[in-house]
């Protein structure tokens, strides 16, 4: 039974889409640190004539797994890159020879290393879009709720134009360790410990009270818990002042989970066009 957490956990990253062959640049390795997984992958907008907003991505996996090059999936590059934007796929280093307090950190020094070179790289550092998908919609919204992360990499939440969170469900965590799936408790308890101060800390909808970052699209499947902690920290960011949309996308279970990264960009994936509706309502991008 030890397995499966570990077998789940593993399905949370998700094997990049193969349908379909979408031509697609290979990207630029940036180092934002100095441990091996402080790299992120950097693509340029295709055909952009100035510079670009840029959309940041943060792979799943449990907190202790994932890859910055298999949790984008080639359609999710290809369809925001040829949309405008530059695109960032995002490692950071991971549970347990690192903490959850370091993984955000890590986020947010990467989006400090992108700012601080933007000129090189062609992007428009006052449009950005910050994203991520289950472990890393968590850390995604952690960045987007605490500002101290952002601060210490010389950034204020107002950088962020929006955030979009894929199928989350760590936002509150005491919430998740006392109703959660029974499944991923050990994964839980390895990220977050048992101190009831630092799990509130690290729950984007505990720190949710403003400043935040202005805007958020929220997206979950049909998946209880997720349906429940995605609903939960769309209440507490509007009462806070910001402006949120939360949607159901169709898929259920863990097989949902796993689609929405995998198919996100896919023009005929539900969640694509409501990812572009909301990010050309927040940022003024359009095909």
């Amino acid at each position: 039974m030890r397995l499966i957490p570990i077998l789940i956990a593993g399905l949370l990253i998700v094997s990049p889409a193969v349908a379909g062959s979408v031509p697609q640049e290979a990207p630029r390795e940036l180092v934002y640190g100095s441990d091996q997984l402080q790299r992120l992958d950097f693509y340029a907008a295709r055909g952009a004539t100035g510079p670009a907003p840029l959309f940041v991505f943060v792979h799943g996996g449990g907190w202790r797994q994932g890859d910055k090059r298999n949790a984008t999936g080639v359609e999710k590059v290809a369809h925001f890159t040829g949309r405008g934007f530059a695109f960032a796929s995002v490692n950071y280093r991971l549970v347990p020879g690192a903490r959850v307090e370091d993984q955000a950190q890590d986020v947010a020094n990467a989006i400090g290393h992108l700012v601080a070179h933007a000129r090189e790289l062609g992007i428009d550092a006052r449009r950005i879009v910050l994203s991520g998908h289950s472990a890393g919609a968590h850390l995604s919204a952690l960045v987007a709720t605490d500002p101290q992360y952002l601060k210490r990499a010389g950034l204020g939440l107002d950088r962020l134009d929006g955030v979009v969170l894929l199928d989350g469900a760590a936002y509150d965590v005491p919430a998740q360790r006392a109703e959660g799936p029974r499944i991923m408790q050990r994964t839980y308890a390895q990220a977050f410990g048992d101190d009831p101060a630092r799990q509130r800390a690290l729950s984007p909808t505990l720190q949710a009270a403003a400043p935040n970052a202005p805007a958020f699209l929220i997206l979950h499947v049909d998946r209880a818990d997720g349906k429940r902690q995605s609903e939960a920290l769309g209440a507490a960011l509007r009462g806070a002042g910001a402006d949120v949309s939360v949607a159901a996308i169709e898929g259920r279970g863990l097989r949902g989970h796993m689609a929405i990264n995998r198919s996100l960009g896919d023009p005929d994936y539900p969640a694509t066009a409501v990812v572009d509706a909301w990010v050309d309502k927040v940022i003024g991008v359009r095909d």
